[in-house]
């Protein structure tokens, strides 16, 4: 154990190191654009390393589609990483300025918030998000994937670390973590060496690091999503979107798991479902909505809600459904059964959706609008390193601005202060 925490250390103290030499901007760019060249060129050497992993998981394991990586999926990731090479940096922007009564100049800037770790499970896409994130931002990234996806991280990590070495580059500013759990603990309690710590993954790996993680957190929550199809919503389009909020990826956070329906609107219920049929998607209906429901969905797909499926993040092709008598329960039920991630309401009355968006209380909130837009790309942010659901430092996707804190400069000629 001696010898492993020593060894721990040693990645962070090299981390460290790493930060402290700067980076010109253009090289920067640079090695995004050439590594998301190198991702495509290497795409069968990846998808190779990755069926490895795959091999060891259960394909009816919700982990499962979150583990796959394929070419498109390759090619969009190099594609996210080539829209962060065009960003523009935050960095050095001076948020203000001001010239004090004793000539004191003082501004604040924009500046990387340093060490990065990343704590994730079998999600290798997170390898290449992060590392593009931090190295725009200046930061040092520090990741500890989960076994499952170890084959797949250390492929992309061979990858980041080639085109690091081809620019001369510390590769210690994005440093993966042997998968093993002790590895986890260590970063757990890398004081003064790791500046923050975002895990990425279930509600259980979430709560276990801010539980005992001696380092700050920015937790990104399980995403807990409801659509609200209101008695003033249109059936094309909450059909439309329920839809593809619930099958366009079932295993990612912003998927969703409860659609709320207003009492007066029973009778669009099959319609408003049907579509779902298609895709196989098992639906577990409260007693109203069941005996709506009843012979106008396969039978093999519907089943009678129990307590426990609502405030389930499902990742799987399953629905919970959920009647009520009015705009407020519905407001009530997700205030209590919400992750704070994405909420949406479908209605055409003004006065009901300015309301909805001032009193739900969530990182994303959508009018008339599929809630698998709540991602960093989608948001205009080139990728993400998580979706935030607290709300002390960021909130929601968390892109380029998000990685940065600031520090104030005070410039002065010979001024001191007299009590």
């Amino acid at each position: 154990m001696l010898t492993k925490t020593k060894n721990y250390t040693s990645y962070f103290e090299n981390a460290r190191t790493a930060g402290r030499k700067n980076i010109a901007p253009a090289i920067i760019n640079k090695v995004l654009l050439d590594l998301a060249s190198a991702a495509v060129a290497r795409t069968d050497y990846l998808l190779a390393e990755n069926q490895k992993d795959l091999d060891r998981m259960d394909p009816d394991d919700p982990k499962y589609d979150r583990l796959k990586l394929t070419a498109g999926r390759i090619a969009d990731i190099a594609g996210e990483i080539s829209n962060v090479a065009q960003l523009k940096s935050p960095l050095g922007h001076v948020i203000s300025k001001k010239t004090m009564a004793n000539g004191l100049h003082i501004s604040k800037i924009i500046v990387p918030l340093g060490v990065v770790g990343v704590i994730y499970e079998a999600r290798p896409n997170v390898t290449f998000d992060v590392f593009s994130l931090c190295f725009k931002t200046g930061n040092v990234c520090i990741l500890k994937g989960g076994s499952d996806a170890d084959f797949s991280n250390k492929a992309i990590i061979a990858i980041i670390h080639r085109v690091l070495a081809d620019h001369d580059i510390d590769v210690n500013v994005a440093t993966l973590l042997p998968p093993e759990r002790q590895a986890t603990d260590a970063l757990l309690n890398a004081t003064g060496y790791v500046d923050v710590l975002i895990p990425r993954g279930s509600q259980q790996l979430i709560n276990h690091v801010r539980n005992n993680s001696k380092v700050p957190v920015i937790e990104t929550g399980a995403g807990i999503v409801h659509t609200y199809f209101d008695e003033f919503g249109d059936l094309e389009k909450g059909s439309n979107i329920i839809l593809n909020a619930k099958t366009r990826r079932v295993s990612v956070c912003n998927a969703l798991d409860c659609l709320i329906v207003h009492y007066t609107r029973l009778k669009d219920l099959p319609q408003l479902v049907k579509p779902l049929a298609e895709k196989h998607v098992a639906l577990y209906a409260d007693q109203t909505a069941f005996m709506i429901l009843k012979g106008h969905y396969p039978d093999a797909l519907l089943s009678h809600a129990k307590p426990e499926h609502f405030g389930t993040e499902f990742l799987s092709l399953k629905l919970a459904i959920k009647v009520v008598d009015s705009f407020e329960e519905a407001l009530d039920h997700i205030a209590k059964y919400s992750s704070k991630h994405s909420e949406a309401i479908i209605s055409e009355d003004k006065a009901r959706v300015d309301t909805f968006l001032s009193q739900v209380d969530a990182a994303a909130v959508y009018v008339n609008a599929s809630t698998a837009f709540t991602d960093g790309a989608q948001f205009g942010l080139g990728a993400e390193i998580g979706i935030s659901t607290q709300k002390l430092h960021a909130r929601g996707p968390m892109g380029l601005d998000e990685l940065c804190s600031y520090k104030w400069i005070i410039k002065g000629d010979g001024q001191v202060r007299i009590p």
